[in-house]
């Protein structure tokens, strides 16, 4: 008889577990406390989105699980080459990501989230059960035992209880994850959780009104670039939505925020900082954006072990949960997924020492990403207007195209080298970072004998890193 397991949480990491899970002829049970969100009584995103750029890793973890699935589901991606930085006069300059023309991918958090809940309908051995909130786990030593509040479209029904047995859980339910709660009670675990001074809140830019051949006719600015408004300690981004729209995002301090206590007072934060931003929202909507949309808190989480013998584990944010400033939380979670399903294949489907070599394995990376997600914050909103820092990734490019796989940049191994581990990445560029510190002092020096001087110094460096 196959094993079953529980799968808690049917966001985008729970869906694709509960996939790898079912092909390897587990029977699967997803459950989620929300009710379908497929469903036009519950498709109210509540303006929280932050859409997402999916990059090599998510979709080498995704064809991983089903390559043909993974097209279909990817099927309303937009490239996106690199940013496009506006200043406040409304001047635009774009800074490719790539080497050789890579580009990460936008695409709808719910519309992606549908998607691959519709995949799963196809598998009879994964079985749906929304409007179920786990309230408990009882771990025995074969079984188990779930305890799941249920809901109706009216709220917690508090004598609706429910209770099922399973073999094993993944815990995919988030930073506040209950299957990580339950688990701390049964073992030693390491936690940490760090709030970040920093508020956001969803905008919208609407399709273009009139047709923008530039653009192919639907969108008002580039669908091609990651649009990032950098002002220091605050900042707008706004990535493109396949109907011509883009998902726009306010990043800041909190005190910032809670400053803007009035209609005048954000009509002339907007105006002086973001005036081209303002002609694409629309002043008025700016401004019922920041009165009325729910300003969300960004936090990170980090623990270890993440798993329970061979009882339980934790992936996605409820294992790492991190902030959005380098695009990999759903990459990052994605990856988790085949990495897992990488080591359960090596043992043979042995639990206990698949979950102990996950955690072994796994745990310098998920540190590693959230670290560099967290400094990333700095480099959209301040550095990127820097000409040192420009200056550096001038030269972090230059190396990359002329020696090739011998120096890799370090989005370059994030976003576009799945066969890179994270800690390994920044292990490499923690190395390249010095080579470039001594080569911008060379352009520096040389600068001021001229530009034969540069050429020259120039040269020079590279024929010895050659």
């Amino acid at each position: 008889m196959p094993e079953s397991v529980a799968v808690i949480g049917a966001g985008l990491v729970g869906c694709l577990a509960a996939v790898a899970l079912a092909k390897r002829n587990y029977d699967v049970t997803l459950f989620d406390y929300r009710h379908d969100p497929r469903l036009a009584s519950t498709s109210d995103r509540n303006l929280r989105s932050i859409n997402l750029a999916i990059s090599a890793r998510g979709i080498t973890a995704l064809q991983f699980v089903d390559r043909a699935m993974s097209e279909r589901v990817l099927r309303e991606i937009i490239p996106m080459r690199g940013r496009m930085i506006h200043d406040t006069l409304g001047h635009q300059e774009p800074q490719n990501y790539g080497l050789f023309g890579e580009c990460i991918n936008s695409i709808d958090r719910a519309v992606l989230n549908n998607s691959l809940l519709d995949e799963l309908e196809a598998y009879p051995n994964i079985k749906l059960q929304f409007g179920h909130k786990l309230a408990r786990i009882a771990f025995g030593a074969r079984h188990q035992t779930c305890e799941f509040t249920t809901t109706s479209a009216a709220g917690p029904q508090s004598d609706a209880r429910a209770r099922f047995d399973f073999d094993f859980v993944v815990g995919c339910d988030g930073a506040y994850s209950t299957t990580r709660s339950q688990m701390q009670r049964v073992i030693r675990m390491d936690y940490a959780q760090e709030y970040i001074d920093c508020c956001y809140i969803e905008l919208y830019i609407p399709p273009a009104k009139d047709v923008n051949p530039a653009y192919g006719g639907k969108f008002s600015i580039s669908p091609n670039h990651l649009h990032i408004w950098p002002r220091h300690n605050y900042m707008l981004i706004a990535l493109a939505n396949a109907d011509g729209s883009f998902t726009s995002t306010f990043f800041g301090p909190w005190s910032l925020v809670e400053s803007l206590d009035s209609t005048s007072k954000i009509e002339a934060f907007f105006v002086e900082n973001f005036p081209d931003a303002v002609d694409l929202i629309g002043l008025d909507e700016a401004v019922y954006a920041f009165e009325n949309h729910p300003k969300g808190a960004l936090m990170c989480v980090e623990c270890k072990p993440y798993h329970v013998a061979g009882k339980a584990i934790i992936l996605g944010d409820a294992a790492h949960s991190m902030v959005p400033f380098y695009g990999q939380g759903m990459n990052c979670g994605f990856e988790d997924v085949r990495v897992l399903m990488q080591i359960l294949d090596q043992n043979h489907g042995n639990r206990a020492r698949a979950f102990d070599e996950y955690t072994a394995q796994r745990h310098k990376d998920l540190v590693s990403i959230i670290e560099l997600a967290k400094n990333n914050y700095k480099e959209m909103s301040h550095k990127v207007t820097s000409k040192w820092f420009l200056l550096r990734k001038k030269l972090d490019t230059i190396l990359g195209r002329t020696l090739k796989d011998r120096w890799l940049p370090l989005y370059t191994m994030v976003s576009f080298r799945a066969d890179i581990p994270y800690h390994k990445a920044i292990e490499v560029e923690k190395r390249q970072k010095r080579i470039l510190v001594y080569l911008q002092a060379v352009v520096i020096l040389a600068t001021s004998v001229g530009g034969y001087g540069v050429f020259k110094a120039l040269r020079k460096a590279l024929r010895r890193l050659q």
